[in-house]
């Protein structure tokens, strides 16, 4: 089996993350605009790339730095057919969807929505109020989202005991390096050595060392989910290997690169789609 999209990170080029009151107060007064600096929206900073030869959906999304599913969603018309030469593309300046939402939204609406900060999706929207088609960072588009929740079949947390988090899931700032970026999954912060432990029945699609994410497992469970258990310090599964809600898949540790300094288990559900493994907000 081949895992696609290891992991979603992708830099966000917003000079300010953390608005200041005022722009905090904006989000439930879609009438106040507020002079903080912010960059322009980005919906208007779309690049229209014009197709040459041999391009392909994946050179045009690594050349801008954004993943394939962003420009399906970008480009209804890509879902349907192949880029072809000399067609545009528009690609926005990072990672996200566009959306059409009602009229009267808030951003914090919009945000509650979406599952995401409401500071941020304020910024990348330019600091202004709320309009019929606004840009929504760090979501990934999918024809194929799942009507049911991941909730509904995993019914055993990673740890033996509920732990705190590190760093949660969405666009965070980079503790290490200041730098904003999306994190697809939680930073449960733990003991080396403590058990990680399947949270639902499934069988291992991988289990061994994967770059950044270290020692990892990787489970695949019905209804197209998948869970994934990375910087361990020991791995006590094979691929391929048949594994029930609360097994033993290895230990706690740091391996790989992991953004935090402290050993902690990171931890993902995605969903399988057309677009590869998908990420999304893990239920614990």
């Amino acid at each position: 089996m081949t895992l696609r999209y290891w992991t979603f990170f992708s830099a966000l080029p917003l000079g300010l993350l953390l608005l200041s009151m005022q722009v905090n107060s904006a989000l439930g007064n879609d009438d106040l605009v507020t002079d903080q600096g912010c960059p322009a929206p980005a919906l208007s900073r779309l690049t229209r790339h014009k197709v040459a030869p041999g391009e392909t959906l994946e050179s045009i999304a690594q050349r801008y730095n954004v993943i394939p599913a962003t420009l399906l969603g970008m480009n209804p018309a890509l879902r349907a057919a192949q880029v072809t030469v000399g067609s545009e593309v528009l690609v926005p300046p990072f990672n996200g969807i566009r959306v059409e939402v009602p009229p009267s939204q808030s951003w914090q609406q919009i945000a509650t929505k979406y599952k995401v900060r409401a500071d941020v999706l304020f910024e990348a929207n330019g600091c202004q109020p709320v309009s019929q088609f606004v840009f929504i960072p760090g979501v990934n588009w999918s024809p194929e989202a799942p009507s049911t929740s991941a909730s509904s079949q995993f019914t055993k947390y990673p740890l033996p005991t509920k732990a705190t988090v590190v760093i949660g899931y969405g666009w965070q700032i980079n503790p290490n390096t200041g730098q904003v970026f999306f994190h697809s999954g939680v930073d449960l912060l733990a003991p080396t050595g403590t058990s990680v432990q399947a949270v639902g029945a499934g069988t291992v699609a991988f289990a061994g060392e994967q770059g950044s994410y270290g020692n990892l497992v990787v489970i695949n469970h019905q209804e197209g989910r998948q869970t994934r258990y990375a910087h361990l310090q020991k791995v006590s599964v094979t691929i391929g290997q048949t594994v029930q809600p609360g097994q033993l898949l290895g230990t706690v540790g740091i391996t790989g690169e992991p953004t935090s300094t402290e050993p902690h288990l990171h931890f993902e559900v995605r969903y399988n789609s057309s677009l590869g493994w998908v990420a999304e907000e893990p239920t614990l």
